[in-house]
């Protein structure tokens, strides 16, 4: 039975016809309805979050996972505010969340009534689109005198088809649904969904032969052409289709593109010198979302004569390297291979000035590789991770791996290889990463052979260790915690170290370890102390089968030398 509420119905009759398959839900007694129907509803999986921040970006990494849109349902009042971070985060992403939030009846906004605030809007900064749904008693249903839908369930059916449609547009924008209930709430006495009216959008089939004749010029013409690779969700790009132009064409990437290996241009451009204007380029492609290499940036905005183009599923104005000329609204993938074909049409000689530049681009990324592969590491996070990787090359069964920000995913911009990498680098925060990784692995759930892993710093664990305080935690999750009792990457900002309160109030220093978190929600705990036991415990991390999640801490700085074992619960 569902809810006696007609516009709790409709929207969940509609959700299930757009085909959302994935709920997480919050505690409440206002949205109580909603959640009661979700969890009714045979072709929508529930997932219980209780804290609101961590459910966000627990939904977050549903949708990573599935690319599809993921709701997430709060009550009303601030539990609505807490949602913010994520929803950001997804914008930026361009990962749908689909929030529906309970309210109180209109009449009692701002009346001082309790856990009312003026809810629609509230997240408008990150939402494409932003309703209030309607609320009537009577049935709704089509009336045959008149010819036509009662008013409030017509308006309710439109909203309700506008906000799903936008959500599950190519480029996935984020949505906000907000349903007023009045009392009583848990009158459950629908014996099934209203049959609702369907909207749905087409567009025409893009011709990407037909690319901007000025971004075809640029290209074609350039001596020093450069592709720019940002942040892509592996589920919508696969490199391989673009191989004839990556051969001509100098491709700079991170860990966070979809690639097999990570361009290491950052220990190019760090120890370039009076070579960096020969390394600067005249056209530029910039591809995917947010890049984090800050050395990139302040490189490329230093080619102000480049004619920099971008590839954009919205047609926004992002202006990253100060340098845009134009923006081509479509498909990264199949622009990549349009471009391809075109130049695949034009003569090619190795001593044409694009060969050479080439060249001299990937003499210099191979010297880069092979300084980092030969280093010598103490143990330390930078270990930790170069060991993780290199282990993770021999699992026996599939992997996803996710970074958290920070420290964490420069690290991973080192030592990533083989394997896509997840972060949150819509707005770089470190709240959620933990979340967004445990959201993942629920969704690869009961999947026996798929292992999800967390590489994350300390103060991004503890400010989320509600994503581990969750019903269904799945026992694929691995998580590698990298404790150095501070911010580490507050030791990299020159001149901060003049201030006496950098430590303490800006890093951040600690002495906090994760066993009695990891104890309290039964996540299979163990604790590095030196190389030894790093390599005997990520064996452990590493083991397939496992009746639990499970947290490797690796603790270094000065309180190494005071812990002289490592622990397992």
């Amino acid at each position: 039975m569902y809810s006696s509420k007609p516009n709790v119905n409709t929207l969940t009759a509609l959700l299930a016809e757009h085909g959302i398959s994935h709920a997480v839900v919050c505690p409440g007694s206002r949205n109580a309805p909603l959640v009661h129907n979700l969890n009714e509803c045979p072709t929508i999986s529930c997932h219980p979050v209780t804290d609101e921040r961590s459910a966000g970006f627990f939904a977050l990494g549903l949708a990573q996972a599935t690319d599809q849109p993921v709701v997430v349902c709060v009550t009303s009042g601030t539990a609505l505010l807490n949602l913010a971070p994520a929803v950001a985060e997804a914008h930026y992403q361009h990962q749908s969340l689909i929030v529906v939030s309970a309210d109180r009846p209109a009449a009692w906004i701002d009346q001082l009534d309790g856990q009312t605030l003026q809810q629609p809007g509230a997240l408008s900064p990150w939402v494409e689109c932003s309703i209030s749904l309607p609320e009537w008693e009577e049935s709704g249903k089509w009336n045959e005198e008149s010819g036509k839908w009662k008013e409030e369930h017509w308006h309710c059916n439109r909203l309700v088809n506008e906000a799903l449609m936008a959500a599950t547009a190519d480029h996935r924008p984020c949505v906000h649904i907000n349903v007023p209930i009045s009392e009583p709430l848990f009158a459950f006495t629908t014996p099934q969904l209203p049959d609702e009216r369907v909207i749905r959008s087409y567009a025409p089939a893009a011709d990407y032969d037909c690319l901007p004749q000025p971004l075809v010029d640029d290209l074609l013409a350039a001596q020093r052409p450069l592709i720019v690779f940002g942040q892509l969700s592996p589920r919508r790009f696969h490199y391989e289709a673009v191989d004839q132009l990556f051969s001509r064409v100098i491709v700079l990437h991170e860990a966070l593109a979809p690639m097999t290996s990570v361009s290491l241009f950052d220990e190019v451009l760090a120890t370039m010198g009076d070579g960096e204007q020969a390394l600067l380029p005249d056209f530029i492609l910039y591809v995917g979302d947010a890049v984090v290499s800050k050395r990139l940036k302040h490189f490329l905005r230093r080619a102000t004569d480049a004619r920099c183009w971008r590839v954009s599923l919205t047609g926004q104005v992002e202006d990253t390297f100060q340098n845009l000329r134009g923006i081509v609204l479509g498909d990264t993938e199949r622009t990549l291979q349009a471009l391809s074909a075109k130049m695949s049409k034009q003569k090619w000689s190795h001593s044409h000035p694009r060969a050479d530049y080439r060249r001299r681009w990937l003499h210099l990324l191979s010297e880069a590789r092979q300084r980092t592969d030969s280093e010598v590491l103490p143990y330390g996070e930078a270990a930790a991770v170069r060991l993780f990787e290199q282990q993770l090359q021999q699992m026996g069964c599939g992997y996803e791996v996710h970074y958290a920000n920070s420290s964490a995913v420069r690290l991973a911009n080192r030592y990533a290889m083989g394997h896509p990498v997840w972060c949150n680098r819509g707005v770089n925060g470190i709240e959620g990463s933990l979340s967004t990784a445990a959201g993942f692995a629920a969704a690869l759930h009961p999947s026996p052979s798929t292992l999800v892993f967390c590489v994350i710093g300390d103060l991004s664990f503890f400010y989320d260790q509600n994503a581990l305080w969750n019903q269904r935690l799945s026992p694929a999750l691995r998580i590698l915690l990298l404790n150095n009792g501070h911010g580490a990457i507050f030791d990299q900002l020159p001149g901060l170290e003049q201030s006496p309160v950098r430590d303490d109030l800006v890093a951040a220093r600690h002495d906090t370890t994760a066993e009695g978190i990891c104890r309290q929600n039964h996540v299979e705990y163990s604790r590095a102390n030196d190389m030894a036991q790093l390599q005997d415990s990520l064996g452990w991390l590493m083991e397939e089968s496992s009746a639990h999640a499970r947290l490797l801490e690796v603790v270094t700085g000065e309180k190494t030398n005071s812990c002289n074992c490592a622990s397992r619960a």
